[in-house]
């Protein structure tokens, strides 16, 4: 029996298991209909499931996707996209491109207030914009600001940046969240106490943060936008994804982020719920520790990539919800190269590349050995993802069909970034990125973007992918750009960095009381600063701190 087979036995047992500890469970359907046009109601709480804890609530410092989804809720940039991936104005009211596209202006909004009644001004994006490119500030985002030639305050509303070079993605780095400067001025922005107990000027105001159990938002009375509907928002911590699950049948929590065996489990359990299912921006692979032997051998990352079938992960981890992935581009992306093949599964052939490295197989213990040394490697991800955790134990269970003995850590997701990826204390990590709609990724490839708490944590070095991430920086012409990135795309299928193994589905579950949630080219939550819940159907009465 296969190992794919498997897994799917163990997960029809655990989801029977589930259900029948669930049988208890008031599970009676509700009528969450509403009249069509009505005015939305104030009030009720929304309770989101989160795998890790928040790391740093600044969102210059912030790396990872807890941070970000946090952030968003508390700050703005000048410039946001709205449902259709269309730029429209956040604390910008309008702006003006240059046509070299080498000058901004950009017209802020008079009527912005920090969460401490403070009044934003220009100000306070200069001193964002110095805080990006201050060298003792550890933010993996500087990149973008570097090529800033000249930051000018036209007036305390207006603001020209000038660039040294056309750089195409001049505008959408504007989306970065401002932080007030009267807060950080004069302190260690690294250290600041506000990085935990953040002022921002967005829909929601923090309010406290339980460390490793729950951070509580409430609404903002003087947003420019307009006074949320939902009154607070819960970030509840619940590093499992089943133990999740099991909180969602007892109805304790209103989204989460569904596994296939999940959403693929008995109807009833989501009587109350709204399942979506739609193509993720995002890639999963494992990273290879590049300074490390022997993943500094191109031909080494190869034969790895060959022993892995990534149709039986897909098949048996995702149930046939996602397609191999090939490259850092999504297949719905322009930037995606059709022409990039995939290293389809070959042990055989892995094992020849293997050989004529030096490597040989022990028929004592079965592995592979080199210099009186057993190829031997560890795996790490971040506790709580289930899919990922299986995933690394189905590479574990294919390598060692060839003789490679592979160790898994699955490490609680603050310890696993703070002290084995940016300390780069790994041999590969199994890990996911969500991209943004605009193909630069220099952040994550250039071969400068490699100190700690940057994105290049595995020392990708390539001299001519540093230069067509330029060019493609430079560059604003579509069919052009889409050149440069295929490139790069096929490039780095050739080097692997990272074996990509495959592009997910998004499977969130949202609680029916709340209405509002659409999936749209920005994904489910773009409007989310105005679903709303009926005062009938409203769960959470608060007061306070509650």
């Amino acid at each position: 029996m296969s190992y794919s087979k498997n897994f799917k036995f163990i997960s029809a047992l655990l989801l029977a298991v589930i259900f029948l500890q669930s049988c208890g469970v008031n599970n009676t359907k509700k009528d969450y209909s509403v009249t069509k046009d009505r005015k939305p109601d104030i009030g009720d709480a929304y309770v989101s499931a989160m795998l890790g804890d928040a790391t740093i609530l600044n969102p210059l410092l912030s790396q990872d996707s807890s941070s970000g989804q946090i952030n968003s809720y508390i700050f703005n940039g000048l410039i946001k996209y709205n449902k259709d991936l269309t730029i429209v104005g956040d604390l910008a009211s309008s702006w003006n491109i240059s046509k070299n596209g080498k000058e901004i202006i950009f017209n802020l909004r008079k009527n912005v207030f920090w969460h401490d009644g403070k009044q934003f001004t220009a100000n306070d994006v200069k001193f964002t914009f110095e805080k990006l490119i201050d060298p003792a500030v550890k933010t993996p985002y500087s990149a973008d600001y570097t090529l800033v030639k000249k930051f000018t305050l036209i007036n305390d509303y207006t603001i020209k940046i000038q660039y040294s070079k056309t750089f195409a993605g001049a505008l959408e780095s504007w989306m970065m969240g401002i932080i007030p400067k009267h807060i950080f001025e004069n302190t260690d922005i690294n250290t600041n106490p506000a990085n935990r107990a953040p002022i921002g000027t967005g829909p929601y105001i923090f309010q406290n943060w339980k460390t490793d159990e729950k951070i509580t938002l409430k609404a903002n009375d003087n947003y420019y936008e307009g006074r949320s509907y939902i009154s607070k928002y819960y970030f509840r911590m619940i590093p499992d994804q089943s133990v999740q699950f099991l909180e969602l049948r007892q109805n304790n929590i209103d989204e989460m982020s569904l596994s296939p065996d999940q959403w693929n489990s008995y109807p009833e359990f989501f009587i109350n719920y709204n399942k979506y299912n739609y193509p993720s921006f995002s890639y999963v692979y494992l990273g290879f520790n590049l300074t490390r032997e022997p993943f500094n051998n191109k031909t080494v990352r190869k034969a790895l990539a060959y022993a892995i079938n990534k149709k039986e992960i897909i098949d048996g981890v995702l149930l046939g919800m996602g397609t191999p992935a090939t490259g850092p581009f999504v297949p719905q992306h322009w930037a995606f190269n059709t022409k990039v093949k995939d290293y389809n599964y070959n042990p055989s052939y892995s094992l020849e590349l293997l050989k004529s490295l030096g490597y040989a197989l022990n028929t004592a213990d079965g592995y592979l050995w080199k210099n009186n040394k057993r190829f031997e490697f560890g795996i790490i991800t971040n506790q709580g993802n289930k899919v990922r955790e299986l995933s690394a134990q189905i590479i574990q269970a294919q390598l060692k069909k060839i003789g490679i003995k592979v160790n898994i850590r699955v490490i609680e997701w603050s310890s696993f970034i703070s002290q084995f990826i940016n300390k780069k204390d790994f041999d590969t990590a199994l890990l996911g990125w969500s991209i943004s709609r605009d193909p630069d990724q220099f952040v994550i490839w250039n071969s400068k973007m490699t100190g700690e708490n940057q994105y290049n944590f595995v020392n990708y070095n390539n001299p001519e992918v540093d230069k067509l991430l330029n060019e493609g920086r430079e560059t604003f012409n579509i069919a052009q750009r889409k050149i440069i990135y295929n490139k790069i795309h096929e490039i780095l299928a050739n080097d692997l960095p990272y074996i990509f193994l495959y592009y997910p589905q998004s499977m969130p579950v949202i609680h029916k009381r709340f209405i509002g949630p659409e999936v749209a080219a920005a994904g489910l939550g773009w409007n989310s600063n105005f679903w709303w819940s009926p005062k009938e159907n409203q769960k959470y009465k608060l007061s306070g701190d509650n």
